[in-house]
């Protein structure tokens, strides 16, 4: 296990899709469809230059350099405060991208709120602002029992999302992402959260995934798929993209031309794929312009130390 870049894999798969999606987010499917993204681009909707990665990729950074360490939530919560209001692990050090149920989260988070107290817990808290983030928490709680693995999810996406539903898109997720690092392929991987996944998790919010794990999500067309910022909608695009597709790029592309969220859904989807196909499949072009590559391996050798040590 400890001769895999998993680690390595997974953020740059996460950054390097955000990167993609950054410059064309709110874009629709149809105008996308006319000019589609096939490369990495610069400025379009944020004005960033080529390689910029948004809030998706910052707070994922955030948890990873967290895990470097003790695992503390107040810790996370005190970066997540400085992400927001310092631009902390930010590409270039402004803030130019935040979700509003994040944005009061953290908000809470500066005023000592318990962090697993922090996120919204109500029907409309239910972005995929803690899904966008959750991949690094997948080495910490490879090994333990799925129920503290689900535990551990529960309390890190509560941070700015403690929505049972939201809990349960990070919780298949990392279960997907688990049986991945485990050597599966991506159809095995699918196939295992859908026997899995419902055996354990019976709480009254799981009828939110049925079509995602009725083992039939390959079989749906594209026109069924949303790349919105809806927690549901958005773990079934990055799924489905994944099945979808059969190289890193090809994943990653696929999510970015869904249109509309675009950045998180391609960060979510380049979180698998990382995983699938390893960083080395990842386009160098777009690797050699990722903002801050050197702080990202400097957190990479770290957390791998800490985790594989």
């Amino acid at each position: 296990m400890s001769n895999h870049h998993f680690i390595k894999d997974a953020l740059l798969g996460v950054a390097t899709g955000d990167a993609l999606g950054v410059p064309v987010e709110f874009r629709s499917r149809r105008s996308l469809a006319e000019n589609p993204v096939t490369d990495m681009r610069a400025y379009g909707t944020h004005g960033q230059p080529a390689g910029t990665w948004s809030d998706d990729t910052s707070l994922t950074f955030c948890l990873a350099e967290m895990l470097c360490g003790d695992y503390d939530l107040r810790n996370l919560a005190t970066r997540f405060v400085n992400w927001k209001y310092y631009a902390y692990w930010t590409p270039h050090a402004t803030v130019f991208d935040i979700g509003f149920a994040t944005s009061e989260a953290i908000e809470r988070l500066q005023q000592n709120i318990p962090p697993v107290l922090a996120g919204g817990d109500g029907e409309y808290s239910n972005g995929n602002g803690s899904l966008m983030r959750i991949l690094p928490l997948l080495f910490y709680i490879k090994d333990m029992p799925v129920e503290e693995r689900f535990r551990h999810t529960k309390d890190v996406s509560s941070l700015t999302h403690r929505h049972l539903r939201s809990v349960n898109g990070c919780f298949i997720y990392l279960e997907m992402a688990r049986a991945i690092l485990q050597g599966e392929t991506p159809q095995q991987a699918y196939q295992t959260i859908c026997k899995t996944v419902p055996a354990f998790l019976s709480n009254e919010e799981m009828s939110h995934y049925e079509r995602t794990l009725s083992g039939k999500l390959a079989d749906c067309q594209e026109d069924d798929i949303r790349g919105s910022g809806y927690v549901v909608s958005c773990l079934e695009a990055a799924i489905w993209c994944l099945l979808h597709t059969s190289s890193y790029a090809g994943a990653v592309l696929k999510a970015v031309n869904l249109g509309e969220d675009t950045d998180t859904t391609a960060a979510v989807t380049g979180g698998l794929a990382g995983l699938t196909y390893g960083w080395t499949n990842i386009p160098g072009e777009w690797l050699n312009v990722l903002a801050k590559r050197e702080a990202i391996d400097v957190l990479i050798a770290n957390l791998q130390a800490k985790i594989y040590s």
